[in-house]
């Protein structure tokens, strides 16, 4: 007879089940660690510091730092489990920030937390938890996964109940290996009943605010931040309008993304926005709003979760900012060149970001995986030019 399941789909007692929780300090991830071991797991509880710089420690709604990891310890404590902090800076700074102002450099909009959940957390800290003997590694990330389904081994990832928490545009990186180890305990719950629980538990993060931005980037300047690890980011260049007309002059690329509108610090007359940073020119091109309308992505560093790739013209949904909702998408391309036309198109894409699929929409939808936008195809929208395709003169 086959042993029961217990609440995190191992067949073993809870009390001979080890987990390692990923306790960042926050409300989330402390409450997974009080849940677990209210229901008799073996917890241990794992802090990673990625970065410890000035303004940064002491800043109220980062993650991973000073504060945060005395917060940790803390609930560690109250709970009564082991807690460990591993100092991963030099790791977080090669593999997070370095990329960061890399891809700022290339002229790209780059997501950091992305980078991080792939390596520094779901590889090495995962790695860590199986050489502690774990069953499995759990976080305070809100988004769900189930057992394997009839006719598979392997776990499935779905966007979580609460929709205003999801977070599965941000782990769109993880691998299958890594799924069938990670545990999401807050997958079918909403913040609100996170928080009561933690009021519950008596936590003492119980109130802390919610980590906001990018946890390395003090006061959200992630310009000052870029041009300390890369000088050469504030070189100047030209602003140029798609007709050609070069309109002024900048002081860096790093101060402009792609559908800005303020601070471009030119006019024409008419409302202009960035439509595309041509970093090896250090250049930066303006036009109107429809010249931001796109439509078909060119995608990199594919990854599919559940098996091979669906074909070529397969109905998806596609995310590509963790703001907006999936919308109605197809897939065009192969293996080796793989891309997604946006049903409905979108304004402002910018490469860098990433393209999440889904399988549906709405709380449940699979997520069926993604890969970072290496281009976005601008378009006008139909009326406004015969072939629809926007052709700078400078080009």
């Amino acid at each position: 007879m086959a042993a029961t399941l217990n609440s995190l789909d191992i067949a073993k007692d809870p009390a001979q089940t080890r987990v390692v929780v990923a306790m960042s300090g926050g409300v989330d991830s402390s409450v997974v660690a009080a849940l677990l071991h209210e229901q008799g797991y073996e917890v241990i509880g794992v802090t990673l510091q990625l970065y410890d710089h000035g303004a940064a420690v002491a800043k109220a709604r980062s993650c991973c730092a000073g504060q945060d990891i005395h917060d940790a310890r803390r609930v560690a404590g109250d709970l009564g489990i082991p807690h460990y902090v591993l100092d991963y800076e030099s790791r977080f700074r090669q593999s997070v920030i370095d990329d960061f102002a890399d891809s700022y450099l290339r002229g790209e909009t780059p997501i950091p937390c992305v980078r991080c959940n792939q390596g520094v957390k779901f590889h090495d800290l995962l790695s860590m938890a199986r050489d502690l003997g774990a069953d499995c590694l759990a976080t305070g990330h809100y988004v769900e996964s189930r057992a394997p389904q009839a006719g598979s081994v392997h776990r499935s990832m779905h966007v979580p109940a609460d929709m205003a928490r999801d977070q599965s545009y941000f782990l769109f990186a993880t691998t299958q290996d890594q799924l069938d180890y990670l545990r999401f305990p807050l997958g079918h719950m909403k913040k609100a009943d996170v928080r009561a629980l933690a009021e519950k538990y008596g936590l003492s993060v119980a109130a802390k605010p919610d980590s906001q931005d990018i946890c390395f980037v003090p006061n959200g300047d992630y310009a000052q931040v870029i041009a300390k690890l890369r000088p050469e980011a504030h070189d100047p260049g030209e602003i140029v309008h798609m007709d050609g007309r070069v309109l002024g002059r900048h002081e860096g690329i790093i101060n402009f993304t792609i559908g800005q509108r303020r601070g471009l610090g030119v006019t024409v007359g008419e409302p202009i926005y960035v439509i595309k940073i041509d970093a090896p020119q250090k250049r930066v091109v303006v036009g109107p709003k429809e010249a931001l309308f796109t439509r078909e992505l060119t995608l990199r560093e594919l990854n599919w979760l559940g098996g091979a790739a669906p074909d070529q013209g397969a109905e998806v949904y596609a995310k590509v900012r963790s703001t907006r909702p999936a919308a109605p998408a197809h897939l065009i391309g192969g293996p080796e060149a793989p891309g997604v036309i946006l049903n409905d198109g979108d304004h402002g894409v910018s490469p860098g970001q990433a393209c999440v699929l889904y399988e549906g929409e709405g709380p449940g939808a699979r997520v069926l995986g993604g890969g970072w936008i290496a281009s976005a195809e601008s378009v006008m929208p139909a009326g406004h030019t015969e072939e629809g395709k926007i052709q700078p003169s400078f080009a």
